[in-house]
């Protein structure tokens, strides 16, 4: 199984340092684009959807993981686990209404 340490891209600054979550397996696919075709005066920014918030989505939804077990995979808490399922979740939801290209990185 493949497993890497992701780190948020921020710099320093005040507040507590971001701690690394572990992700099981890197995404096949890196962006998702709608073949809907529109005026590209229309197209929007696309959504970016964050490695950790795509390896939340992968325990809970694909594998069917409480969030406590996803928390144990990753190795952070049960309350980062569910903001990353909460932001990622609207973030698909939003790729899904509103026609918009979603990119995963990290």
């Amino acid at each position: 199984m493949f497993r890497f340490r992701y780190r948020w891209g921020r710099v320093a600054g005040p507040g507590r340092p971001m701690k690394p979550r572990l992700i099981g397996m890197k995404p096949a696919v890196r962006a998702f684009i709608p073949t809907v075709e529109t005026d590209p005066s229309t197209m929007r920014n696309p959504i970016v959807l964050n490695v950790d918030e795509f390896e939340a989505v992968r325990l809970i939804d694909y594998e069917g993981l409480t969030q406590e077990e996803a928390a144990r995979r990753m190795e952070v808490s049960r309350g980062t686990v569910w903001r990353c399922i909460d932001s990622a979740r609207k973030k698909i939801a939003s790729m899904l209404v509103e026609g918009r290209e979603l990119v995963i990185e990290g």
